[in-house]
């Protein structure tokens, strides 16, 4: 029985860990946002503390609990769940140093015949300081390799980009134009953390690189400074700013002066701002996003007029969405001021790539798909939907609302969604009750597993239809 109660509290103990730890990888490590911020609280409940307190309180009836309940409903938690644990040498570590506390502890208690239960508290505890401070020792050394890697090419120019929405796809666009003309790098798919940005730093910048091309994200305020002073950009750009992540910033005002870190670097030449962020002219300081005219959006790309050196030129690019606009005024700016030409420049942008996941267009079985699942603020979606509008035939929307907002802009978005739609199938716990209320006229459907959506769109679309992916919230959400 001694060595069953044994196996029980190793395994018990790992799964605790397992959930532990998941929950810190989704919200990049930061305890306070798993404790404070987290949005499926009653995962809390379930699977760390009512089954912490059971194994206290229970005694040997512990065993029919952890076998009969505890693991069957983890293991349809772990398979629901779709952002599954990353086991990254980081998360290694981790369950090394569990391991290790584990082992310690159960061997006193085993050879202590005193010992009444074997805790659980203590291996977590310590496996997640030891963790925390072996990940600080690391991340140092790491930074101080990434530093000493930026510095050591003298030809370098860093460009740094932040915004509430649209970096990831200024990015893309802006290492498209220059990539035919010169050796450009830009950190890959969404990373913009600090950490992401050293290891890929160390992992990938190489030594002939001319332009590097840096996402800056933020979270709290501070961090976009953090990521400003380690890669000192020469050319800063501040995009579009909104309520996006408003819960941990609080005020609007908050998150643009979060933004404006960017420009805190002892390197900067010159920086390219939306008007948006509502900041005092300055020599070094072009703003963006008020010279743009004639927007014509369609299923087919997007054409416009901008307004430059007060000449007046032209731009089609095959992307979708008005809002488009925006973001490659500043890349059409930026890529003037740092050499080519306005001729180069129209060719370039009317061949830029979809970005993927950003109102990608996809055909497929006699329907119009549109990916616009990474796209997750109120202006950028509403404008997805204004522009499916245009579409003569039946739509169809699977979104999960807006997440980390506020209630007003998800209100907002039912109305319009309302407006235009014939079906919606919302896919987030988080937004459901107040869509459904705000969607009146349009046929609704609450899905509450995402792994049955092909079922549901199978059983609900039909050819001639367009699917709007719009937004994507993992489950966690």
């Amino acid at each position: 029985m001694v060595y069953l109660e044994l196996l029980v509290h190793v395994l018990f103990t790992l799964c605790l860990g397992y959930y532990f730890i998941s929950a810190m990888q989704w919200y990049s490590y930061k305890l306070e946002r798993v404790v404070l911020h987290f949005n499926r609280y009653d995962w809390h409940f379930y699977f760390f503390m009512i089954p912490i307190f059971i194994y206290y309180i229970s005694g040997v009836y512990f065993l029919l609990y952890f076998f009969i309940i505890y693991i069957p409903t983890l293991f349809l938690w772990y398979r629901a769940i779709d952002k599954k644990l990353i086991f990254t040498p980081r998360i290694k570590r981790f369950f090394g140093f569990l391991a290790l506390a584990i082992v310690f502890q159960d061997l006193l208690c085993f050879l202590n015949p005193n010992c009444l239960i074997y805790g659980v508290i203590f291996p977590l505890f310590f496996s997640y300081l030891a963790s925390y401070l072996y990940e600080k020792i690391l991340f140092y050394d790491f930074k101080k390799r990434a530093s000493k890697k930026l510095l050591a090419n003298p030809n370098l120019k860093v460009i740094a980009i932040t915004a509430s929405y649209g970096k990831t796809s200024i990015k893309n666009f802006l290492y498209e134009v220059l990539s035919q003309h010169y050796n450009v790098y830009k950190t890959p798919r969404s990373v913009n953390t600090l950490g992401g940005i050293i290891k890929d730093i160390n992992e990938n910048l190489d030594d002939d690189i001319v332009f590097y091309i840096v996402e800056a994200g933020a979270r709290a305020k501070g961090d976009i400074l953090e990521i400003a002073q380690f890669v000192q950009p020469h050319i800063a750009i501040v995009g579009q700013i909104g309520e996006q992540h408003i819960e941990y910033f609080k005020t609007l005002q908050n998150i643009r002066d979060t933004k404006m870190e960017l420009l805190q670097s002892a390197r900067l030449e010159h920086a390219f701002v939306h008007t948006s962020a509502h900041v005092k002219p300055e020599k070094h300081i072009t703003f963006f996003g008020d010279h743009i005219e004639g927007i014509i959006p369609t299923l087919e790309g997007i054409d416009f007029d901008l307004i430059f050196d007060a000449k007046q030129y032209h731009f089609h690019a095959n992307l979708l969405g008005a809002f488009n606009a925006q973001n490659l005024d500043v890349v059409i700016r930026t890529a003037r001021y740092l050499g080519l030409d306005m001729e180069t420049i129209q060719e370039r942008i009317a061949h830029l790539s979809q970005v993927e996941h950003r109102l990608q267009k996809i055909e497929a079985n006699g329907k119009i798909i549109i990916d616009d699942s990474y796209n997750g603020n109120l202006e950028g979606m509403v404008g997805s939907y204004e522009l499916v509008s245009q579409y003569s035939g039946r739509k169809v929307i699977i979104t999960p609302g807006i997440v980390e907002s506020d209630e007003a802009s998800n209100i907002k978005l039912a109305n319009k969604i309302d407006a235009i739609f014939d079906l919606v199938i919302i896919t987030s716990k988080i937004n459901a009750k107040i869509l459904a209320q705000h969607i009146q006229h349009t046929e609704k459907i609450i899905l509450k597993d995402k792994g049955k959506i092909e079922k549901v769109l199978a059983e609900n679309t039909q050819m001639g239809d367009l699917i709007l992916f719009s937004n994507d919230a993992p489950t966690f959400m």
